[in-house]
């Protein structure tokens, strides 16, 4: 022990911060400190596969939605079709009818004159 306080102790008298770190976590760590990297190592690839995991999943969920916004916006552009035929057949059947009210005014004011002569 005392072998490897005397190696800490000229670790942490230089000026590098990283061995100073060194130092520190043999200080705190011992020498299970490989074990511990290697859980962290471990840790950390399973934290990266679920990132990469989780960005397809995301990935996989804005396809899905484009595809929906997509189809959405075909139905809204067949429903406005649909809306701008009825409303012409309307205008058309309200012109009509307004056509055959003149039609008819005339042969009012036609047989009124006929009434008269």
């Amino acid at each position: 022990m005392a072998k490897n306080d005397k190696t800490t102790h000229s670790n942490i008298s230089t000026n590098n911060p990283n061995s100073k770190i060194d130092a520190i976590k043999q200080l705190i760590f011992g020498e299970n400190i490989q074990e511990y990297n290697h859980e962290f190592e471990a840790l950390k690839q399973d934290i990266l596969n679920k990132k990469k995991e989780l960005e397809h999943l995301v990935d996989g969920v804005k396809v899905e939605l484009l595809q929906n916004i997509d189809n959405l916006s075909t139905d809204i552009n067949i429903r406005i079709t649909e809306l701008e035929n009825t409303f012409q057949d309307k205008v058309d059947t309200l012109e009509d009818k307004k056509i055959d009210r003149k039609i008819l005014g005339d042969l009012l004011i036609k047989l009124g004159e006929k009434i008269n002569t």
